[in-house]
């Protein structure tokens, strides 16, 4: 999990602590996934290394994959519980996002898309699935968890 992120800070919030995520699980009304929280304990979101994601359908932006550009974290101005307006309630009322969990990516599209954490088949305690956003706002699922959303993260250069 060290190698998830580039080594530049973009998108990193400060040190994560128990109280930031308990407060920020109060914040949203859901339990993050143990597999995130443990990623951003590392690293408290950042700029992946590998930010392409393969898909089985087109998006707006490329026939097989999507791609992003970062990875919230908790607190500080990009945290998904962020009030400066990047956080992820922000983001879902700003960008009309269907209100089914926590964004957690951002994208280079800049709000046109984006990847949530996605609880409308588990309780909000669950373990949530990820979807992927498109423009037309219906929700892809593209992993069952976070853990295998991270797995099958792959180089852009992949799709040149």
């Amino acid at each position: 999990m060290a190698d998830v992120f580039e080594d530049d800070d973009y998108y990193t919030g400060p040190q994560l602590d128990g109280d930031m995520i308990r407060r920020a699980e109060e914040d949203l009304g859901v339990a993050l996934p143990r597999s995130y929280i443990d990623v951003l304990l590392v690293r408290n979101g950042g700029s992946p290394r590998h930010r392409c994601y393969p898909t089985a359908f087109p998006t707006s932006w490329a026939d097989d994959h999507f791609e992003i550009s970062g990875i919230r974290g908790i607190g500080g101005a990009w945290g998904i519980d962020s009030s400066s307006g990047a956080g992820s309630s922000y983001l879902i009322a700003e960008w009309g996002y269907p209100e089914i969990g926590v964004v957690i990516c951002d994208t280079p599209s800049a709000g046109h898309d984006t990847v949530m954490l996605d609880y409308s088949e588990c309780s909000l305690d669950g373990e949530p699935a990820v979807v992927y956003i498109d423009e037309d706002r219906v929700p892809r699922r593209v992993a069952q968890s976070f853990d295998e959303f991270l797995s099958r993260l792959v180089s852009c250069n992949s799709f040149d």
